[in-house]
Order: structure tokens, then C-alpha cells, then sequence
């Protein structure tokens, strides 16, 4: 019988006292056909990863708002947003110059993590990558779930773990036809695993009786020196062998790498185009501008000028002027009492709603979008009523606190 070199999780027979290991360090082993059973229970949640990771990338790709600073939803709203509250914010606070950059090496590469994992093409590579995008997300957009398990990144950071320590396995994937086809050419041992079970390896191996085998003339059983595990009188490959199949390997799956990589930049590309020719809708506006108190000038001869802030009044504290909030548009500006960002809009009816911006969910800064008329988180999409506050989609466990803004006479507005 052909010797089957690469069958390591074929059932052993248990050894002699003194030739085995402690039934201790037997608690700490992987279950017998542990990589083959893995590849079959593993393939739902291969395939559900792989389809999220490449529909969200070119979903971001497809989406003319993602990278449109002015949408409440854009790469760069959900940096500054996150920036506020993720512990890397020292990271986040620089990268709002790149955010479009930023944004597209997310995209491309959550759809190539997504085609690697699907067709099974470096698979270890392709979920280490998925790991440290959902590592990334964790650390800026919901480090501050609470409970910590209402935030799906982490749970996402957890599922890849398995394709790291397993790969691909050696059905349904790229990685398994690779090296199938390399063992062929420089006819090696196929690598595919074949199942073995306890009662045929005894069949085949003249039985054992008391850990002893039959067909060892008595001798301890041993897994290392079975006839049908591995024949006594063959011998492995030649290392030059093992080297060029290796290199082989490498070469060819670099090619369909390449070819993976490609089909990635121009799915990615005519994905991008092909929503920016379907959306032809105005695009959502963001906060807007920046509101300041007004300040004014005074220059003394022979000295430097100086600028002072309007004082707050009877009316509350001064936010700016009126002016700067067109209707259906919205403007910031920061809660004196608790250092938040806050959010006023000037809705079609003519009135100035305010809230504290802090999305009750994980804490990034919400926005408004023109459009749809709605307040909307950009990190996980709440959406909130521009009249109270109050939740439309959640993740968002209740809605935003109200602030009461007025406008004055004087055509400022009042934070009361």
C-alpha cells in the first residue's frame, strides 16, 4: 500500500505504558480528525464572512455619500466621530486629512479579504487581513457598546480566528486545488485527507491486542512505524523535491492572487461608477458650518489688536448668529456645561431644534442629512426625528437629549 504521509489526523491505537504520552498532556491535544471535521463545520461561517466583508467593501465603493465630506454618513464624519471617543484617538485625529484614502483601502481591501475567504485563496492571509479590519472597527466605532456583545466587531475579530489556525482546508478552496495539483505534477502524495476508521486501521494493521500489534510481531503499537500509516521501508520525499513543489506552490498561487487582485480593482471600480451613475439624488449635507459667537475688534494706537466674545445674555448662552443656519440645513458647536458636541437645525418650518449630538450607542457624533430629513449616527446607522430626538432605527437604545435653542431679537441664536 501507497504510504499516506500526510495523514496526521488518522485514528491512533492506543500505545503501551511508557511509549505514549500522559493521559494530561492527551487533554490538551486537538480531537482525533480535528482539520477534517474542521473544513465542513467551518464552511458556513467561511462563506458568511466571506460574503459580508465583500458586500460591505463594495457597498462603500458604490456609495457616492461614503466619501462626500459633507454627508453625515461619510469616511470622514465617522473618523471624526470616532475620534472623540476611541481610546486610538490620538491615531484618528490625524487622518482626517486622508479620509478618502482611508476609506478606499478599507473598501478594496474588505473585498479582497471577502474573495480571498470565499474562494479560499491564501485563506490564512485573507482572515488575518479580516481580523485587523475588525480589530480597527472595534477600536474606533464600537469600542463603547454596551454591553461589549451588542457590538458586532469583536464578534467579527473572534470568527476569523478559526481560518487562521485551520486555513482553508483542502475541499472548496483554491489553496486545496494549489497543491493538489502541485503533489500531481511533481508527483508527491496527494495532501487530500483521507478518512481511516479505528476498526479498518486494525483490520489492516492485523489488529492489537493490550497495545501490542500482530503485525509488529508483538511490539508496542505504534502510529510512527504502522504498516498503513507509514511503510518502515519507504522514505519521505527529497527535500529538493519538497523545495521545488513549495516553490511551485507559491508561484501559482501569486498568479491567482494577481488575477483575484485584479478582478478586485475593476469590480471595485465599475462598482463605484455604476452608483454614482444610479444616484443622482442631491447628496445629504452634514452639520455644516461651525457655530461661533460673534466676535468683535478693537485696535488701540501703538498696540496689538484685541478680540473679545460677545457675553451670554438673559437669554442664555450665545451661539451665533441665525444667519449662519439656512432652513434645512444644520450647524455645530459645543455644549459649554458638559464639553459636547452639539447640533442645531433650522427646520422648513422656520424653527431651531437643538440636541447633544452624542449618539446614545456607542458615542460618535450624529449628523443631519438634508435630504431624507432625519438625524443620522455614521458610525452604525441610527436615525433619529428631527422634531424630538427620538429613535427611528436604532441600534441607538433611546434618542438623543433636547436642547432648548432660541433666537433671539438680536437674530442670534441662545443655548438656554
Amino acid at each position: 500500500m501507497k504510504p499516506l504521509w500526510h495523514h496526521g489526523d488518522v485514528p491512533q491505537p492506543p500505545r503501551a505504558k511508557g511509549h505514549g504520552q500522559s493521559s494530561r498532556s492527551q487533554l490538551f491535544r486537538p480531537p482525533v480528525g480535528a482539520r477534517a471535521l474542521s473544513e465542513w463545520s467551518l464552511l458556513p461561517l467561511r462563506i458568511f464572512l466571506g460574503a459580508t466583508f465583500t458586500f460591505a467593501g463594495l457597498q462603500k465603493l458604490a456609495n457616492p455619500n461614503f466619501f462626500d465630506a459633507k454627508s453625515p454618513t461619510s469616511i470622514q464624519s465617522q473618523l471624526i466621530a470616532a475620534a472623540r471617543t476611541s481610546p486610538i484617538h490620538a491615531l484618528l485625529s490625524h487622518l482626517g486629512s486622508v479620509a478618502i484614502p482611508v476609506g478606499v483601502l478599507i473598501a478594496v481591501g474588505e473585498v479582497a479579504v471577502g474573495l480571498g475567504t470565499l474562494s479560499g485563496l491564501f485563506t490564512r492571509v485573507a482572515a488575518l487581513g479580516g481580523l485587523l479590519l475588525s480589530l480597527s472597527l472595534f477600536l474606533t466605532v464600537s469600542f463603547h457598546a454596551s454591553p461589549y456583545f451588542t457590538g458586532a466587531d469583536i464578534v467579527f475579530f473572534f470568527a476569523w480566528m478559526p481560518f487562521i489556525v485551520a486555513g482553508g482546508g483542502t475541499q472548496l478552496s483554491l489553496d486545496a486545488w494549489i497543491k493538489s495539483r502541485v503533489a500531481k505534477e511533481h508527483q508527491l502524495p496527494s495532501p487530500a485527507l483521507v478518512p481511516i476508521s479505528f476498526a479498518q486501521v486494525q483490520n489492516l494493521c492485523g489488529n492489537y491486542q493490550r497495545g501490542k500489534c500482530k503485525a509488529r510481531a508483538g511490539q508496542p503499537c505504534d502510529a510512527a512505524a504502522c504498516p498503513v500509516l507509514l511503510n518502515e521501508g519507504s522514505a519521505p520525499p527529497a527535500p529538493a523535491e519538497t523545495h521545488a513543489a513549495d516553490r511551485r506552490a507559491v508561484v501559482l498561487g501569486g498568479a491567482l492572487a494577481a488575477a483575484v487582485g485584479t478582478s478586485v480593482v475593476i469590480s471595485g471600480a465599475a462598482t463605484a461608477v455604476a452608483g454614482r451613475l444610479i444616484d443622482g439624488a442631491p447628496k445629504p449635507k452634514g452639520q455644516g458650518t461651525q457655530l461661533a459667537p460673534p466676535t468683535t475688534s478693537t485696535t488701540t494706537p501703538g498696540a496689538a489688536t484685541t478680540t473679545t466674545t460677545a457675553p451670554a445674555s438673559s437669554l442664555g448662552q450665545l451661539l451665533g448668529a441665525a444667519s449662519q443656519v439656512p432652513k434645512n440645513q444644520a450647524a455645530s458647536f459645543t455644549i459649554p456645561s458638559s464639553g459636547d458636541p452639539g447640533i442645531v437645525i433650522h427646520t422648513d418650518t422656520g424653527e431651531f431644534v437643538g440636541y447633544d449630538a452624542v449618539c446614545p450607542h456607542t458615542g460618535c457624533a450624529v449628523g443631519y442629512s438634508n435630504t431624507a430629513k432625519i438625524i443620522v449616527c455614521p458610525c452604525h446607522g441610527s436615525e433619529f426625528q428631527v422634531s424630538n430626538g427620538d429613535v427611528i432605527v436604532g441600534p441607538a437604545p433611546h434618542g438623543l437629549a433636547k436642547l432648548k435653542i432660541v433666537e433671539g431679537s438680536d437674530g442670534n441664536l441662545y443655548l438656554q
